[in-house]
């Protein structure tokens, strides 16, 4: 395929693009800070999003009383998005001409849905680069047309880590990092593609942490692209290690307030709790005095199923716009197996929804959710056997959006044969979580694992804890539990407790916020994350 027939362009195109610079125009005036006007958007046809998966999901829930309210003329209305029960979605563009942003040029929101400049709904299909401090090689111009050309792909995620190892607050070179996003946003421009700049918030759990230097950061960058409607920004990757919605909303909204000065109407992703995960209680709360706002939902095939989805459907139902800036198909510590028949259900969710995504990540990195393989030096250029193999079935699921034209443009040697794909298990979205518990008088402890990986040399268990009092006159005051493992253990992360490891046991006890559990309720948001190099199983477990 000639990578370079983009630069073509047609009288026919010319009168496209045009449009669009007009439709994007009359946008601006109409999804301005606080403003809703929906007249000005032309409805062409019914969202079906009735139409659930094998999942079964429960759509109930949008009449829930939490509920952000039914779906009228002023749903949504304080944060600017507009009602788009009659929009039309239309996810597939096999016979596009053109780059994305001259066929689709500004994007905004519609109710859930992003929608390009002529407001019909649009889905970024993305790739997201690991962190840019460690792999910077692959922020070059002849990647992404790679990427555009012959995957598929039309957006660019830029991941700059706010803390870890060189990160843009913990030692890392800030002109370097900053010069290295600004490359990647001109070349991704270059080829009129979209491109989301990524304050990659993980090892600093809480967004708060390093708030002033995002808002300068942000400041900045929101300046410097201003007029650069193919930029969008996420503010924080992924709040984690327990902190809560309201602090991350505190958190996005001065960060958003920055932005805003500078860039009035761009599309701004906001991480949630939990690893991204926590959607639904962001729906509960969301941010209403700025337009334009996604939310980030999070997931690794082999971890996040069936459960997951479902928060995300009640986010949905609750109107709140949703974007998977980060995915992939082995389970969440980037390692394990791929789990490609979970993938395709969770791309099949999103399509229905038209929610956009970008899947992790753009390197050799000997692991799993790298796209190239770790033995491949190439920067660009690849061929279907020089990728992972979630790289091959990336590439085979952008395809059969475009008839299969990409996968086949692709040289491949060994004829997209996967001989991993056959062993993967089979699917377990009925499996539940194992659950511990235990009780003394009147307060009772269960300890659920929520979560559990393997990052090749330690395997990773979460628990979540839940303290409850059965007495329904009186509150409990105090509470200590003592959790005993077949093998020693180390603590990872903890959240909301006061943790203490003794031989093979792990001893909580309250901080002064939940120390008192008030009469016939629970504490909960207690939890934490331990590691061993043997088997991870909870022997016995003590409430006193």
């Amino acid at each position: 395929m000639n990578r370079f027939k983009y630069l073509l362009i047609t009288i026919c195109l010319a009168a496209t693009l045009t449009a669009c610079d007009n439709s994007a125009a009359k946008s601006m005036d109409t999804t301005g800070v606080g403003t809703t006007n929906e007249s000005s958007s032309t409805k062409e046809a019914d969202i079906d999003n009735s139409d659930s998966d094998s999942d079964s999901i429960d759509n109930s829930t949008a009449n829930n009383s939490d509920s952000l309210g039914e779906k009228d003329d002023t749903s949504n209305s304080k944060d600017g998005n507009v009602n788009n029960d009659t929009l039309v979605i239309n996810n597939v563009s096999e016979n596009e001409q053109g780059t994305p942003f001259e066929n689709h040029g500004k994007l905004t929101l519609n109710g859930t849905s992003i929608v390009d400049c002529n407001n019909k709904a649009f889905q970024l299909h993305g790739v997201s680069t690991h962190g840019i401090a460690w792999f910077p090689q692959y922020v070059n111009a002849d990647a992404f047309a790679t990427l555009r050309d012959e995957w598929g792909v039309n957006c660019i995620r830029l991941a700059m880590y706010s803390d870890e190892n060189n990160g843009y607050c913990s030692g890392g070179n800030k002109d370097n990092l900053k010069q290295l996003v600004k490359d990647g946003v001109k070349y991704a421009t270059d080829l009129g593609m979209y491109v989301i700049i990524d304050w990659h918030v993980l090892g600093d759990h809480d967004p708060n942490v390093h708030k002033d230097e995002a808002k300068l950061f942000f400041d900045e960058m929101s300046k410097l692209y201003a007029d650069n409607d193919h930029v969008l920004y996420e503010i924080c990757n992924e709040p984690n290690g327990g902190v809560k919605w309201s602090s991350v909303k505190s958190y996005a909204e001065e960060v958003i307030a920055v932005i805003r000065k500078n860039s009035p109407d761009s599309l701004i992703i906001v991480g949630t709790p939990t690893w991204s995960q926590d959607v639904d209680i962001a729906a509960k709360d969301p941010i209403t005095d700025y337009n334009n706002i996604l939310y980030a939902i999070h997931f690794y095939a082999d971890t996040h199923k069936k459960d997951l989805r479902n928060k995300a459907q009640k986010a949905l139902d609750k109107g709140l716009p949703l974007f998977c800036s980060e995915f992939g198909i082995c389970d969440a510590s980037g390692n394990g197996k791929c789990n490609e028949k979970e993938a395709d259900k969770w791309i099949d969710f999103f399509d229905k929804n038209n929610v956009s995504y970008c899947i992790w990540n753009l390197s050799n990195k000997d692991e799993s959710s790298a796209l190239i393989k770790s033995n491949c030096s190439k920067t660009s250029g690849w061929t279907m056997d020089d990728l992972s193999q979630e790289g091959q079935w990336y590439v085979n699921s952008l395809s059969s959006k475009t008839n299969g034209s990409r996968s086949s443009a692709i040289s491949n040697s060994s004829n997209n044969d996967n001989s991993d794909t056959n062993s993967i298990a089979a699917d377990n979205d009925t499996s539940s979580n194992s659950s511990n518990s235990s009780s003394s008088g009147n307060l009772s402890v269960d300890i659920d694992d929520s979560n559990s990986w393997n990052d090749g040399n330690n395997d990773f268990v979460q628990y979540n804890v839940t303290i409850k009092n059965t007495d329904s006159t009186a509150d409990a005051i105090g509470w200590k539990v003592i959790i005993e493992f077949e093998n020693k253990v180390e603590i990872d992360q903890s959240w909301n407790g006061i943790y203490k490891v003794s031989g093979n046991s792990i001893i909580i006890t309250p901080v002064d916020y939940n120390s008192t559990v008030a009469a016939g309720s629970s504490q909960k948001d207690i939890g934490f994350i331990v590691k061993s190099d043997k088997d991870i199983a909870i022997k016995k477990i003590c409430l006193v």
